[in-house]
């Protein structure tokens, strides 16, 4: 029995070390991939409160001798021209994302609602052909868009860009959210029905709650693609008051030089919203699923 025991004891030593290595090796991967995304991060960082001139050297200082917040000063201060065009852009960025998120979901939910519970021809293929759009590079759709833009009149506003980032964003928001109201029992509806709830009642009062994570999923790819959005915003927007956050850090590139430090500082707060955003609703993600799983 001894020897029997000793074997076992063994081989399940043996097991554990199998397993902590590949722990182990799991660890170092994360930490890796941690450096390789948090490092330019950094960078951007360290560049924003350096000099002009500090920026420029090479070999290149990795951390300045005279530390300065100038930049975000200049950037945050209405009083000249760079603050009043970066503050403009901010709030025309932060504009578009949200109206686009907002009406994103809006959308969204009654669509993949439709889509995972109701039966009707064409169904399927209604279905595909919404994602159907995504095969495709969103340059492919530059030129007509822009066309169309122009026909209806909104070239040079904030609606041609709220439209076309609906039209990018809708297929994966819809493709989500079918797949949580997939995932939750269609009982629990049928239940609130025979309590009295009519249809939308039921909808808003079970469906919705239960598929809060999926919501805010929805929510916060729509805004970072809206956010984040380069090409058609440079396309569709001339004038200088209308332009996003992405577009307008043009600004910092010249024909005789670069303000490093002042990109850098403009970078470095365009990417702040983004974080704060993703970091508030990662809780409520969360907490959404937790209280899901206990009305279940």
């Amino acid at each position: 029995m001894s020897a029997i025991a000793e074997t076992a004891r063994r081989s399940q030593a043996r097991r554990r070390t199998r397993i902590d290595g590949w722990r182990w090796g799991g660890r170092i991967f994360l930490v890796f991939m941690l450096l390789y995304t948090a490092l330019p991060m950094i960078w951007m960082l360290i560049t924003s409160i350096k000099s002009g001139f500090a920026a420029m050297q090479f070999p290149p200082q990795w951390w300045p001798d005279q530390p300065t917040l100038a930049s975000y000063q200049k950037l945050l201060d209405p009083q000249n021209s760079v603050g009043q065009d970066f503050l403009r852009f901010f709030w025309n960025s932060l504009f578009v994302s949200t109206a686009t998120t907002i009406l994103s979901v809006i959308v969204a939910v009654p669509a993949a609602y439709a889509f995972s519970r109701f039966t009707f021809p064409g169904r399927n293929f209604l279905f595909f052909a919404v994602l159907l759009r995504n095969m495709f590079p969103a340059v492919i759709f530059l030129v007509p868009l822009f066309i169309l833009m122009r026909a209806i009149g909104l070239v040079n506003t904030h609606g041609s860009l709220v439209l076309t980032y609906l039209t990018f964003g809708l297929p994966l928001a819809i493709w989500l959210l079918k797949g949580f109201y997939d995932n939750i029992p269609v009982q629990l509806e049928q239940a609130a029905r025979i309590d009295g709830a009519t249809r939308f009642q039921a909808f808003i009062l079970i469906v919705m709650p239960l598929s809060a994570p999926g919501i805010i999923a929805t929510a916060i790819y729509s805004f970072i693609g809206a956010w984040n959005e380069y090409i058609y915003a440079y396309t569709f927007l001339s004038k200088n008051e209308q332009l996003t956050l992405p577009v307008g850090i043009q600004r910092f590139f010249s024909e005789n030089t670069t303000d490093f430090p002042g990109l850098m500082a403009a970078s470095f707060m365009m990417s702040v919203p983004v974080v704060v955003l993703f970091l508030v609703l990662q809780r409520y993600f969360v907490r959404a699923l937790t209280e899901g799983a206990v009305k279940h």
